[in-house]
Parts: structure tokens; sequence; C-alpha cells
């Protein structure tokens, strides 16, 4: 069934807070989830003799790759996190199987829960205050 009517976009006033507090809360999600994966490989971590920065490197690329995009504010790099965290949640699940890696199973589920949710809500936002400035909502 179609829509007839659009749903009403939130005024600028309401929106502009909102898009900068979660920006800054997927900027410090971002930089604690590489710190963890860091600090878990660089003290935690039994790689069976896997050389650290390999392993290091594989686990902090996606991360790495999104994170110019993100710290300057660009909503499509935050919705491209919103994919990529389904990785580190599934990373996280498995390690909190895990007694020796529960911890970090659970502070790596955690911490992309909560990235994917500020991530998305930064896209939803950013693309409504998009609309808004196109003068979208001013009928």
């Amino acid at each position: 069934m179609a829509r007839t009517k659009n749903k009403p976009l939130p005024p600028l006033q309401w929106l502009q807070p909102r898009m900068q507090a979660v920006r800054l809360l997927s900027a410090f999600l971002l930089i604690a989830l590489v710190l963890l994966l860091l600090v878990w490989n660089l003290l935690y971590a039994n790689l069976h003799g896997a050389r650290i920065w390999v392993i290091a490197s594989i686990e902090l690329a996606p991360l790495l790759l999104v994170a110019p995009g993100m710290l300057l504010g660009s909503a499509r790099v935050h919705a491209w996190a919103c994919f990529m965290m389904n990785l580190y949640f599934i990373k996280g699940v498995l390690a909190w199987i895990d007694p020796a890696r529960a911890w970090l199973g659970a502070a790596e589920t955690l911490l992309s829960v909560t990235l994917f949710i500020s991530a998305l809500l930064y896209t939803r936002w950013r693309y409504q205050y998009e609309r808004l400035l196109a003068g979208e909502g001013a009928a």
C-alpha cells in the first residue's frame, strides 16, 4: 500500500543538537572500539604464533577505512559504518561465548551495538536536516 502523505520533518532547532551529540558519540565509540581491539591484541590475545600486527591490521582495517569520513561527519560513511558494525557484533558475540574472552566479547558487542545505533541516528537526522535546508519541509 502506497503512502499518500509524507511524515512531517522535525524542526532545525530540534535536529541540530541531536545531530551534533550522536556525531560526537559515534566518534568516541569508534575510537573506543579501536582501542579495545588494540589492547586486546597487544596484551591479552593468545595468537598461537601468529604475528600481532597482521591480526590487528585485519581487525582494524574496516574501522580505519571509515574513520576519516565519520570524523568529518559524512552521513554516507555513517551508513556504511552501520553495515560494518555487524562484523564486530558477530565477533563480539562469538568471543562472549568463550569464558576466557567473555569480557572482550561483552565490551565489543556493547560498543558495536551502540556505535550502530548512533551512526544510524546520525544518518537519519542528517538527511532530514539536509531536506529541511533544501526547503522540503517549509510548506
